[in-house]
């Protein structure tokens, strides 16, 4: 494993360290993002939101960092929970930053779990009855068997996300290639 986006689960990045020394534990910008909107007024969420594109969107760590303190000193005094949960969590925010834009793509979300409980949810709200469980699994095996179908897609430029894989971590991943 190289790398893991992660939502803000307690514990996950010491687990994670534990099972695999090696990997990065990159949070998901979307979840850090939602968990600083429940700090912000909901007539500023589309400004702040705007603002921390610079931050997410820098071209290296250090750009990102000097965004930051931009956007720090613009909201800092009015929504300082908002910002703390950045400072708190940059060690799992930053890792984002050492990747080319190809890799950044890929794992700027946890889309793809996202995604299956979206096709679960959607299976579920509309059938608010199922005459039994195993009719119940039926239909998420089948939702399920949807959403795998799109795991198999190839990543646009898939070549250059692997070359850039290999130069980020020589020597990992040559025997599964």
């Amino acid at each position: 494993m190289l790398i893991f986006c992660v939502d803000g689960l307690t514990g996950i990045k010491e687990a994670i360290n534990a099972a695999y020394p090696k990997a990065e534990v990159q949070r998901c910008i979307i979840h850090q993002l939602r968990n600083s909107f429940k700090y912000v007024s909901f007539k500023d969420i589309k400004a702040f939101s705007n603002d921390f594109k610079e931050v997410y969107r820098a071209i290296n760590e250090e750009v990102a960092l000097e965004k930051f303190c931009e956007l720090k000193s613009k909201w800092g005094k009015e929504y300082p929970y908002a910002i703390r949960s950045w400072e708190n969590n940059w060690d799992v925010i930053s890792p984002f930053f050492k990747f080319p834009e190809e890799i950044r793509r890929i794992i700027y979300t946890t889309n793809i779990i996202e995604g299956l409980h979206r096709q679960f949810r959607k299976v579920t709200k509309t059938k608010t009855m199922f005459p039994s469980d195993s009719s119940l699994e039926k239909m998420l095996y089948l939702a399920s068997m949807n959403v795998v179908k799109k795991w198999t897609q190839r990543y646009k430029d898939w070549d250059r996300v692997l070359s850039q894989l290999m130069i980020q971590y020589p020597g990992r991943l040559e025997n599964y290639i």
